[in-house]
């Protein structure tokens, strides 16, 4: 048995008992690897230091009140790797690799799947390098395919509790045809400058806005932006934006809850007009918006009162919050089982 303060987890990085790798080399996947090394033996000239040949997903694994461990949707997190796979030419593990690496991983490390009373969850990192050597601008012959996992609490300290969170004008984190809409690393890079200046300006993340006009609502730092208004789930549509799965999940809710959802440009005056505004992504579920600072134009965006989470978005994680513990029936076939 591990000995960790699972009620006091912060969102981190974690030893476990084992991590998993895979390489794709002379045109195929090999086997599984089981290692218990934190760190990779690779080529000075990997396209993955030099091109940013890379890409990632994120998901967890959960405990339930039954002692049972329960993946999220993953088959999903397996497309989208696909997608960012094939936008900056590497080869991705098929969807039964995949998910076949997931469940063993969870299965070896099955001591670290937080208890059901703690709130807290596996998080499961996959990984896809460019592993083999290039000095010319050319894709790698040869990836590395590998999947780590740590116990994890909340993303925002908070936890789910309303943020503060200021418009970036200065700064973008992915080009209008660029690779915002696929999961690489070079995007977050891209975003950090902001995120930098956002917590030292005393606020916990950065609403970014369209990088060609500056007129539109983008990315909400490194998740999804929603709002609530006439009992809409409203979203941004754009190129620059990454599909979260999360925010997928709760598109599904919304319209079972008997919603309307849009996903549409959403211009930034639009702000003013919500009920309820938050942030989603696999690390937060839920992260609701208390305020929006537009520095810039000298204007404050309210949502909550008493800094308390609206009901809509409230009622909206909750729900996913049970159907990822299993408190509630998952009509959705979004959970599978680790036996």
């Amino acid at each position: 048995m591990v000995n960790i303060d699972w009620k006091n987890l912060p969102f981190g990085y974690m030893k476990t008992n084992c991590n998993i790798r895979c390489y794709w080399r002379d045109g195929k996947w090999g086997e599984l690897e089981v290692s218990d090394s934190e760190y990779i033996n690779l080529h000075i000239a990997a396209t993955a230091l030099h091109y940013g040949q890379e890409a990632f997903e994120g998901t967890k694994a959960f405990r339930g009140k039954d002692g049972k461990i329960r993946l999220f949707r993953c088959a999903e997190n397996a497309k989208r790797m696909q997608n960012s796979a094939s936008y900056i030419k590497m080869i991705a593990p098929p969807e039964d690799l995949f998910i076949e690496a997931i469940r063993k991983i969870v299965k070896l490390n099955s001591e670290f799947v937080p208890p059901y009373e703690s709130g807290a969850s596996l998080y499961i990192r996959p990984l896809l390098i460019g592993s083999g050597p290039q000095v010319g601008v050319k894709p790698a012959n040869e990836f590395l395919f590998l999947i780590f996992v740590t116990p994890v609490g909340p993303y925002f300290k908070e936890g789910f509790r309303p943020v503060d969170i200021v418009i970036a004008r200065d700064s973008d984190r992915a080009a209008p045809q660029g690779t915002g809409h696929i999961k690489v690393g070079g995007n977050y890079a891209a975003s950090l400058p902001g995120q930098e200046k956002a917590h030292g300006l005393g606020f916990s993340t950065v609403l970014y806005l369209d990088s060609k006009e500056k007129k539109y609502i983008d990315e909400c730092g490194p998740a999804n932006f929603f709002a609530i208004k006439n009992n809409s789930y409203i979203t941004p549509e754009s190129h620059s934006i990454l599909p979260s799965i999360t925010n997928m999940s709760l598109m599904e809710l919304a319209k079972d809850m008997g919603m309307s959802v849009e996903r549409r440009k959403i211009p930034v005056e639009e702000l003013g007009t919500f009920e309820e505004v938050g942030a989603c992504g696999t690390a937060a579920v839920i992260s609701p918006i208390n305020k929006i600072v537009d520095i810039e134009e000298n204007k404050i965006f309210q949502y909550c009162q008493n800094h308390e989470p609206g009901p809509i978005s409230k009622k909206l994680y909750d729900t996913l919050r049970a159907i990822q513990y299993g408190d509630l029936p998952d009509k959705f076939n979004w959970i599978s089982f680790i036996d």
